[in-house]
């Protein structure tokens, strides 16, 4: 009995090693014999079946030669295709260039194309289901001393985030053509768009005009000293680019085709509530034409009048349903904010990532003490960037300046300027510096005594009151230059700047 037992395990053992993967060649062939007939069948598969989602690579093969003769408007069919596999070895076992006769004879209906091609989709996916999960399990009985848990859980999930999203654990190599059908997509989405927007839409049509939008997989840097107004404007683009996806999807847009985003704001400075209360803040005064605007700080002291508490209720409403989400989780690791991202990703379709501030993120902590920040800091901004191309979303994440510039007479900031600039600098696709010259101006008011001296710099201020500058130290898709813009300090908002020769004729 026992040795039946015995036996009966064996069995078991040796049938757990031979199963193959997950396959289905007979659908790869009638997919194929439905293309070969008819070349339309094609367009019902290949927005998401790849060639490397067929078990036999020689099917793959085939398959990718069809698509190749489509986008040359060329009909593709077994006498077509003849010389390419004429001397295929692969095909030698099957009766060589005569198989794709074979394959045209085996057709399914047009109706069935897609059915089929999503059954070989699917078993492609769980082909790489079983890959990843041996990787996993060969990993965590193998890994180094120095190797942590999270690490390989962060990988793992990096794996199944791609594979759910991109339809394979790893994007590897990919074929020019592919690359180049994407760019000229992106161009003619731009070329066709009203606001001739190839990102996502900032809300500042100058801002816009100058970096075309947000770009999809760029970093972006937004540094400036303390009290120019990086949060600000940060919350800004924040809720623009939410507003405009909401409003888009009102107007029947389709989410792919919006120029807004579904936006997470990590805020590790502020409160959720108090950034709320910004965005607040804001929203009512768009819509509030009384004496005095509505201040935060005002809010949170509850100094209202009926009608100023009225406009905010209505924006609060308006609000409700902006994709905006707001994570102030304290110190929080570079990998942890990865790992929130990507579950906003699946979950929401998150399309842009904010950060405030970058020298408030923690990297991983496996350094010892004398590992210097800068090394932290190049950790965090290569994490940064990764996430960015990862995801396919913008990033702008916010920087501290040195104190360098307050030594400066000219205190427009630079390149150089950037706290550990060097990692920053390096892994940016765009760097951005906010400057407020009525903040440092406003402190070298002179002494009422000195007449001469108070008039000009009162006519100095004047010149410069609620102005702003947006310096575009660095920006790998376009040119470098300033951006003015309007600020409201009492509000927190950056505007458009309305030229003087723009404004209405005054009569007095």
């Amino acid at each position: 009995m026992e040795a039946l037992k015995s036996d009966a395990a064996n069995d078991e053992q040796d049938s757990l090693t031979y199963r193959q993967a997950p396959h289905n060649l007979e659908a790869e062939q009638a997919l194929l014999g439905s293309i070969l007939v008819n070349n339309e069948a094609a367009q019902k598969v290949q927005g998401f079946l790849l060639p490397e989602h067929f078990y036999e690579p020689v099917h793959g093969r085939i398959y990718s030669s069809v698509l190749k003769l489509m986008d040359k408007n060329q009909i593709a069919d077994p006498v077509k295709l003849k010389p390419y596999f004429e001397n295929d070895e692969a095909l030698k076992d099957v009766g060589g260039a005569r198989y794709l006769v074979r394959l045209a004879a085996s057709a399914a209906t047009i109706i069935n194309t897609e059915d089929y091609g999503r059954t070989i989709y699917d078993l492609a996916l769980r082909r790489a289901l079983i890959q990843i999960g041996e990787t996993m399990v060969n990993d965590a009985y193998d890994a180094p001393v120095d190797a942590e848990a999270t690490e390989q859980i962060a990988d793992a999930e990096k794996q199944l985030f791609d594979l759910a999203e991109l339809g394979q654990a790893e994007s590897g190599a990919q074929p020019f053509s592919r690359a180049l059908r994407t760019a000229v997509e992106n161009i003619e989405n731009a070329y066709k768009d009203p606001d001739s927007l190839s990102g996502i839409d900032t809300g500042l049509s100058r801002l816009n005009e100058k970096i075309g939008g947000l770009h999809n997989s760029d970093l972006v840097i937004l540094a400036g000293r303390p009290a120019m107004g990086k949060t600000a404007l940060a919350t800004n683009i924040a809720f623009n680019a939410a507003k405009r996806y909401a409003d888009d999807r009102l107007a029947g847009i389709e989410p792919e085709r919006s120029k807004g985003a579904v936006v997470c704001f990590f805020s590790l400075e502020m409160s959720a509530d108090q950034l709320a209360a910004r965005i607040l803040s804001d929203r009512a005064n768009y819509n509030y034409s009384g004496p005095e605007p509505i201040q935060s700080h005002a809010m949170r002291q509850g100094k209202l009048t009926q009608e100023q508490f009225e406009a905010i209720a209505r924006a609060a409403i308006e609000l409700e349903e902006t994709p905006l989400f707001i994570d102030d989780t304290p110190a929080l690791t570079i990998a942890a904010l990865r790992n929130r991202a990507r579950r906003l990703k699946r979950q929401h379709n998150l399309g842009l990532v904010v950060v405030d501030y970058l020298q408030l993120l923690r990297g991983s902590g496996k350094g010892t003490a004398a590992d210097s920040r800068v090394q932290e800091i190049s950790e965090i901004t290569r994490g940064l960037k990764g996430l960015a191309k990862e995801l396919h979303v913008p990033v702008i994440a916010l920087s501290q300046l040195s104190r360098g510039v307050e030594q400066r007479e000219n205190k427009r900031p630079m390149l150089s300027d950037l706290r550990e600039s060097g990692s920053i600098e390096q892994d940016a696709d765009m760097v951005m510096f906010v400057f407020r010259e009525e903040y440092y101006k406003e402190k070298e008011q002179p002494g009422e005594g000195d007449q001469t001296k108070h008039a000009e710099w009162q006519a100095q201020m004047q010149a410069l009151y609620g102005k702003a500058e947006v310096i575009i130290g660095k920006q790998r898709h376009g040119p470098v230059g300033t951006v003015h813009l309007a600020f409201e300090k009492e509000c927190t908002r950056f505007t458009d700047l309305v030229d003087d020769d723009h404004l209405p004729e005054r009569f007095e």
